[in-house]
């Protein structure tokens, strides 16, 4: 049910201080938005319809007070992309889900005017190195390991719309800069 999930999301949010937050793997049904006002943060949701198999899902959290400033409420195009938040195919899926995902992507981000700033929030379930050099003004100075296939995927991406990896940017410990491990080789 979105709203105990939701109500729980909300308080560590909030014990957070976080305004606005990406939220990837919700696994919710269909297209929706809840307010929780007990919780001070409104939910926007994308997912799979109640008969398919939810495995993605993604969302967006954003502090009550400032759903009002948005120009555009976000919106879902399928269970891994909104209009401000994605959530990327593993390294599992087939090539052809994850090309998928970034063919579904341009349109969005090719709707964005040039004159505005475009920030998209997301899990790209990439690994996209430190080569600096080759990808000057997309990569900062604290990326790590080498670029994996969609990690070019995703590079390429932020080359084409002037995006930059801003996780890469932040002087973190190594077990901080990534979220997951392979089980066998620990990378």
């Amino acid at each position: 049910m979105p709203e105990r999930r939701t109500a729980l999301f909300a308080r560590e949010l909030g014990r957070y201080g976080v305004d606005i937050a990406g939220l990837s793997e919700t696994r919710l049904p269909g297209t929706g938005q809840l307010i929780e006002s007990g919780g001070g943060y409104t939910f926007f949701w994308s997912g799979r319809s109640n008969e398919e198999r939810r495995e993605a899902g993604v969302g967006f959290a954003i502090k009550n007070h400032l759903v009002g400033k948005l120009d555009i409420i976000p919106e879902g195009v399928n269970d891994r992309l909104m209009t401000i938040n994605a959530y990327a195919p593993t390294m599992t899926n087939p090539e052809e889900t994850k090309d998928k995902f970034y063919e579904d992507l341009e349109p969005i981000l090719s709707s964005v005017p040039q004159i505005d700033k475009l920030l998209l929030l997301g899990d790209f379930n990439a690994r996209v190195g430190k080569d600096r050099q080759a990808w000057s003004g997309i990569i900062g100075h604290h990326g790590i390991w080498k670029c994996n296939s969609d990690g070019l995927l995703l590079l390429r991406t932020c080359a084409t719309y002037g995006l930059t990896l801003t996780n890469t940017m932040f002087r973190l410990p190594t077990r901080n800069k990534t979220s997951w491990r392979h089980p066998r080789s620990k990378h």
